[in-house]
């Protein structure tokens, strides 16, 4: 087993003195990054500015029991502890702060993320894992209160689940699941439903995890008692101390910020509890300053009184920190040894200042080269123009006044040359368009590249298997082979998993799962409580760590739980990072056509406009979704795969060749061949179009069936357009609210691949009402479309265009 930070303990006093002196040299420079930080802000280098003042000691205390393997979750306060286990530099963290692309002097996020916003880089430039056992791994993090949280417990289950499963190459991903999770939070952000669902949901699971909650008693303004029910959330807590023999809850450690021996006291014993007992450990930080208020956007002078600000300047950490070594003093063999005289300490303070200083300015250095390099190589060639028209020397005279000169600027006056010379054809104006494009290529890639996953494993690199069908292939519900795919898969795939409400002991709701806990056990095939957002997070930290986790959302209207998760966390993973990391958890859920309020919502559309960067597909049956399962299991992105809810009962003909077939991403299936209108739809609809096409051949209507399949990506061959072309008319069809998906589909249609350019009538979308449909089957004919809408509507297409031969009905 790991040995845990108190059981390495036996030093010698020079190894303790150096390892003090060293955590108040970093404890200064820290300061001094936060000091000069706020600077650059403030004379416009920078754009904002968020630091770790008044932090340093808890942080150092906490990096010291981090080791090899583990992982942090954390929140924009933690640059100490990001330097101390070697993932930030001083030069890195100005490169940050400066928004430098350039991801060797900014690995973090290469200039994406706002400084304080930090990441390893858990990926190889082809997108292969690093071997995570041997760095100290951060999970980026992300600004959303406590949104960091739900991952936080993925991180930390990734090590149980490590205990018993074990696959080709795991080793790169835990040894035997001794890692631990480390999670920071602000002390206000406890009052957000995150925290409170992520604590209770590890304290249910035991897992290793360490919540370090930093205490500052405010939360930017507000004072921490308007913020819960009670000041003091390690009183709040309480209720969730284990008690000796049970194994749930967590423990609970209270701790001051300035007090450098019990925060290394607290935070040994964190990990030991954490690391060798498998529980969370709730670290509370009190008496926590902020020296330099919550940001560059306003001063705390506002809202603190003459007390508090007096307080806060007695009690920073790094004047204790200070006066504790001064007063430290122990009498080894008849001789008074010492950790540091004044004079010493005053050395390392000015030592601080010039290290910061110097790192800060080769940082900025850095940063203008990168934009002098596009300036000096565009210019020249906008002066070249001057001749072709009298404006752009104007345009260069304005470009010459900017005091500081950005990207943008260049790139502005660049565009506007081009514009302002439009028609010409010179060699001069021609280089510029060239070097244009060159560089233009270049800072696309700086600022939208991976968004999705741009590595050999991407979706749509997986090649399509189709499903085998013979004379003897059986016929059965669709619920069993989604299940009997099920099986392949965890057959197949040691590192799959599957988790949610009731996925487990029953095996879904919709006996998806039947059978298979009692096959792989309860780890590989597990309930979870009633928490949606932690479901989700549970997968985001499990795949960040190798797992390829399904995450089970029961319902689709569920997943509104989910979103924030969705949208600030799990989508952006491999964008902010420029392709540091990777989370590929696959999102299963079920839904469309159903019934009642709450069981009936089909919110596509805020799926897709919120979550660009997770796939979203739409299967029309359970075959399908069986083979989505086998594609995303090949591929390194995220995913949503919507169920129809309503053909888990239906009968299809089972492939013989399960968890081996494969669904394509981004490819659509005509279904049904016409010769006179396109119908484009998806999922459960689709059937009810299918039924609305053969009525309209029997009005003389020969209308064409498009199963788009996936929302994200769409039609990625342009199949669509070449069907308009050959029938002239386009009706898009889907259960979503008007303006929701179906303007998502005209959009892409019409604009993207050009199809309003065969068009002969208006393109028409058929959507259900703005409400959900009440209870009942007669709620969803009155509230979403039916048979005869479609038959209705696509019918009075054709009256328009010829009355006679399609007289109004």
């Amino acid at each position: 087993m790991q040995t845990t930070y108190i059981e390495t303990q036996q030093i010698s006093f020079q190894d303790f003195k150096n390892s003090v002196i060293e955590d108040y040299k970093l404890g200064r420079i820290s300061r001094e990054m936060s000091y000069l930080g706020r600077r650059e802000v403030l004379t416009g280098k920078a754009k904002f500015g968020i630091f770790g003042d008044g932090k340093e000691l808890p942080q150092l205390a906490m990096a010291k029991v981090f080791r090899n393997g583990d992982f942090r979750s954390g929140y924009y306060r933690d640059q100490t502890f990001a330097m101390a286990i070697g993932a930030v530099t001083v030069e890195s963290f100005f490169a940050q702060l400066y928004a430098d692309t350039n991801v060797e002097r900014e690995p973090a996020s290469a200039g994406r993320q706002m400084n304080g916003h930090y990441a390893t880089r858990s990926l190889n430039e082809d997108g292969t894992w690093k071997n995570l056992m041997e760095q100290r791994n951060i999970s980026s993090d992300i600004s959303p209160t406590a949104g960091q949280m739900p991952r936080l417990l993925g991180l930390a289950q990734a090590s149980k689940i490590y205990k018993s499963v074990k696959f080709e190459g795991s080793e790169k991903f835990s040894h035997n699941g001794n890692e631990v999770a480390f999670g920071t939070i602000g002390d206000a952000s406890t009052a957000e439903g995150h925290f409170w669902e992520t604590l209770n949901a590890a304290c249910a699971l035991q897992v290793p995890m360490i919540v370090s909650i930093w205490d500052d008693g405010y939360g930017i303004s507000v004072p921490t008692h308007n913020q819960r029910a009670k000041a003091d959330i390690a009183e709040m807590l309480s209720g969730f101390q284990r008690k000796e023999g049970e194994n749930q809850g967590c423990e609970i450690i209270q701790v001051k910020a300035w007090d450098y021996p019990s925060l290394l006291d607290a935070f040994a014993r964190a990990e030991h509890f954490a690391r060798t007992e498998s529980v969370p450990v709730v670290v509370h930080v009190i008496e926590v300053t902020q020296p330099q208020g919550h940001s560059t956007s306003g001063s705390h002078e506002r809202y603190k009184n003459e007390e508090r600000l007096n307080w806060e300047g007695e009690f920073d950490g790094l004047n204790k920190f200070r006066e504790w070594i001064l007063n430290y003093s122990i009498e080894i063999e008849g001789k008074n040894e010492v950790l540091a005289t004044e004079e010493e300490l005053n050395t390392i303070d000015s030592e601080a200042k010039k290290f910061v200083k110097e790192g800060q300015k080769k940082a900025w250095e850095n940063y203008q080269n990168s934009i002098n390099e596009i300036k000096n190589s565009v210019l020249p060639l906008i002066e070249n123009l001057k001749s072709q028209n009298v404006e752009i020397l104007s345009e260069i005279e304005k470009f010459n006044k900017i005091i500081s000169v950005a990207k943008k600027d260049i790139f502005h006056l660049a565009r506007k040359a081009l514009i302002l010379t439009r028609g010409t054809q010179s060699t001069e104006r021609q280089n510029l368009q060239t070097k244009f494009d060159e560089i233009y290529k270049i800072e696309k890639d700086n600022y939208s590249s991976h968004l999705y996953s741009q590595s050999e494993w991407k979706a749509t690199n997986v090649k399509e298997i189709a499903p085998i069908f013979s004379d003897s292939s059986e016929v059965v519900d669709g619920r069993v082979v989604v299940r009997n795919n099920f099986d392949k898969i965890f057959e197949k795939y040691p590192q799959a998993l599957v988790f949610g409400e009731d996925a487990g002991n029953i095996g879904d709701v919709n006996q998806g799962l039947e059978g298979l806990q009692e096959k792989y056990g309860e780890i590989r095939i597990a309930d979870t409580g009633i928490r949606e957002a932690t479901i989700l997070g549970q997968g985001i930290g499990m795949a960040m760590r190798g797992l390829r986790p399904i995450a089970e959302i029961q319902y689709l209207d569920y997943i509104l739980y989910c979103l924030q998760g969705m949208s600030d966390d799990l989508a952006t993973v491999q964008y902010r990072t420029k392709g540091g990391q990777k989370a590929p958890v696959i999102i299963r859920t079920r839904g469309h056509r159903l019934e009642g309020i709450w069981h009936s919502g089909s919110p596509m559309a805020g799926i897709i406009n919120l979550s660009k960067g997770i796939l979203v597909l739409v299967p029309r049956n359970l075959t399908k979704a069986a083979g989505f399962y086998n594609t995303m299991l090949q591929s390194d992105e995220p995913c949503v795969i919507v169920e129809c809810l309503n053909g888990y009962r239906l009968k299809e003909k089972q492939p013989e060749n399960l968890g081996e077939f494969t669904v394509p991403v981004g490819k659509i299936e005509v279904t049904k061949e016409g010769s006179d209108v396109t119908l484009v739809t998806y999922g459960s609809t689709w059937r009810l179009v299918m039924d609305a096409a053969e009525e309209l051949e029997k009005l003389g209507i020969s209308a064409e069936v498009i199963d788009i399949q996936s929302l994200i990506p769409f039609d990625l061959s342009h199949e669509i357009a070449e069907s308009v072309k050959k029938t002239n008319r386009l009706v898009v069809i889907d259960e979503d609210v008007e303006g929701g998906t179906t303007a998502f589909m005209l959009q892409q249609i019409l604009e993207k691949q050009k199809a309003f350019r065969y068009l002969d009538a208006d393109p028409l979308t058929i959507c259900a009402e703005n409400h959900r449909p009440p209870y009942a089957s007669d709620g969803d004919y009155f509230s979403k479309p039916s048979v005869d809408d479609m038959v209705e509507k696509v019918y009075g297409m054709f009256t328009e265009s010829n009355p006679t031969k399609y007289p109004k009905i």
